[in-house]
C-alpha cells in the first residue's frame, strides 16, 4: 500500500547540519513540539551535508519516528549550498531557516512567518541587535557580531542590523527569484541573499530575538571571517560592473514607491504636479529670501546667495521628491539629491549672474531691488528646475511588471 499522500505545508523549517550528532535530536523534538502549537501546517527539513559522524543516523531515526520531519542529504559540505537546495526544492509557500543550536527563542518564530504569510513583508530576519532584544554572549561575539554589521553598511549600503542570525523566513515565490543569484555556499550566504534582497527592493522585516549562545558553536571566526570579507569584495565588483539583474529584479518583484494620492482639488498628471512644485517653490523662496536677509547682516551678497540657496535646495528636492513626483522609502535619495545640487548649481549660477549685473549697474542697489531682481531670477530658475526634476531626476522608471502575492491559506497542523 502506498504511503498517504501529505498536504503541502505551509512552513518548511530547514535546519543544514554538519557533524551535529549530539545536538540534532534535541533540536528537532523542541522544534517539532513547538510547531505543534502554531496555526497552520508545517514540516521540518533535515539538510545533511557531508557529516562524518552519526549525524546522517539521528536524523534518519527522528523521520522514521515524527511526522512532518523530512531528511535531505547533501554530498558536499557548506551550510549555504545546503540550504539553498533545501529551499529551492521545497513545496512550502513560506521557508524557514534556524541554526541547530536553537539560539534563538523559538517564540519568535511566529511573529517572524507572519508578516510574510499575510504578504506584508517578503522575507524576515531575527535581530540581536535591536534596542528590545534580549542577548547573551561573550563580548568577543558581541563585538565581532558588531563590527561585520557595521562592515556592510560602509560597503554593500544594507540597511540590515543583524545580517548573520540565524534565524531567517522568505516567501517561496521571492525565493525562487533570488536563490539562483545566490553564489556563496558557506556563512556569508544570508547576508548575500539579504544585500540582493534590498537591492531587488523588498520588503524585509527584522523581530527582535531573545538569544542565549551557543558555547560549542562550530563557527570557526578567522576562517569565516576571511570568507566574508571575500564575499562582500565579490558582490561590490558584481554591482560596479552591473553583472548582476537588479534592475529586472526591481520591476518584476520589488516594491515600487507608493503613489500619493491625489489631493482634493488639485488635478493630477502634469498639472498636479504643477501646483504641488509651485505650493513648494513658494514655500522655498520664501525661506530663502528669509535666510538670505538674515545673512546679509554678516555676509556679502553673494556668500549669502550661496547659503541660502544651498539650504533650501536640499530642503526642496527633499520635498519634490515625496509630494510632487509621489517617490518614498530611501531607495535613491541620495542620487537624487546628488543630482539635485547640479540643478541647483544652475540656479546658483542664473542668481549669482544677477546679482553680478545688477552691480555692475548699481554698485551700491537698496535691499528692496536687490531682492526684487533675485525672486525675478529665482522665478526663472523655478521653472527650469521643474522642466530638470520632471525629466531627468524624477523621470518616470520603466514600467513595473505587477506582482501578485500568494498568500497561503492556513491549514490546521494535524499534528
Amino acid at each position: 500500500m502506498p504511503p498517504p499522500v501529505r498536504p503541502v505545508p505551509v512552513l518548511d523549517v530547514v535546519v543544514p547540519v554538519h557533524d551535529e550528532e549530539a545536538d540534532l535530536e534535541r533540536c528537532v523534538r523542541r522544534l517539532h513540539a513547538h510547531l505543534a502549537t502554531l496555526p497552520f501546517s508545517s514540516r521540518i527539513t533535515v539538510a545533511e551535508n557531508a557529516s562524518t559522524d552519526g549525524t546522517l543516523g539521528v536524523a534518519q531515526r527522528l523521520a522514521a519516528e515524527l511526522p512532518d520531519v523530512v531528511v535531505r542529504v547533501e554530498t558536499e559540505p557548506g551550510r549555504g549550498r545546503a540550504l539553498n537546495r533545501a529551499w529551492r526544492a521545497s513545496d512550502a509557500a513560506v521557508l524557514v531557516y534556524m541554526d541547530v543550536d536553537l539560539s534563538t527563542d523559538l517564540n519568535a518564530l511566529l511573529p517572524l512567518v507572519a508578516p510574510l504569510i499575510s504578504g506584508h513583508s517578503d522575507l524576515a530576519i531575527g535581530t540581536r541587535l535591536a534596542g528590545s532584544s534580549r542577548v547573551v554572549r561573550g563580548a568577543k561575539r558581541e563585538f565581532i557580531s558588531r563590527s561585520y554589521n557595521l562592515l556592510l553598511r560602509g560597503t554593500l549600503a544594507t540597511h540590515v542590523s543583524d545580517a548573520q542570525c540565524g534565524f531567517k523566513a522568505i516567501r517561496a515565490d521571492v525565493a525562487a527569484r533570488l536563490l539562483p543569484l545566490v553564489e556563496d555556499t558557506g556563512w556569508f550566504f544570508d547576508t548575500e541573499l539579504l544585500v540582493l534582497a534590498e537591492r531587488a527592493g523588498l520588503r524585509i522585516a527584522e523581530v527582535p530575538v531573545d538569544w542565549v549562545d551557543d558555547p560549542d558553536s562550530r563557527v570557526h571566526i578567522a576562517a569565516t571571517a576571511r570568507a566574508d570579507l571575500a564575499g562582500i569584495a565579490r558582490m561590490w565588483r558584481a554591482f560596479t560592473t552591473g553583472r548582476l539583474p537588479l534592475a529586472d529584479l526591481r520591476a518584476q518583484i520589488g516594491r515600487g514607491p507608493l503613489v500619493e494620492p491625489a489631493l482634493d482639488g488639485v488635478p493630477a498628471g502634469l498639472v498636479g504636479q504643477l501646483v504641488r512644485f509651485a505650493v513648494i517653490g513658494a514655500v522655498s523662496t520664501l525661506a530663502y529670501l528669509t535666510l538670505f536677509v538674515a545673512l546679509r547682516h554678516t555676509l556679502d551678497a553673494q556668500p549669502a546667495n550661496l547659503v541660502a540657496l544651498a539650504v533650501t535646495a536640499v530642503a526642496n528636492t527633499a520635498a519634490n521628491r515625496r509630494l510632487t513626483f509621489g517617490i518614498r522609502g530611501r531607495g535613491g535619495a541620495a542620487t537624487a539629491q546628488f543630482q539635485g545640487l547640479l540643478v541647483f548649481a544652475l540656479g546658483l549660477a542664473l542668481t549669482s549672474g544677477t546679482l553680478a549685473a545688477l552691480t555692475r549697474w548699481d554698485p551700491h542697489p537698496h535691499r528692496l531691488v536687490e531682492m526684487g531682481f533675485l525672486v525675478a531670477a529665482n522665478l526663472v530658475a523655478t521653472l527650469v528646475r521643474f522642466v530638470l526634476l520632471r525629466a531627468w531626476v524624477f523621470r518616470s522608471r520603466t514600467p513595473r511588471v505587477t506582482r501578485t502575492v500568494v498568500v497561503p491559506e492556513l491549514e490546521p497542523a494535524g499534528r
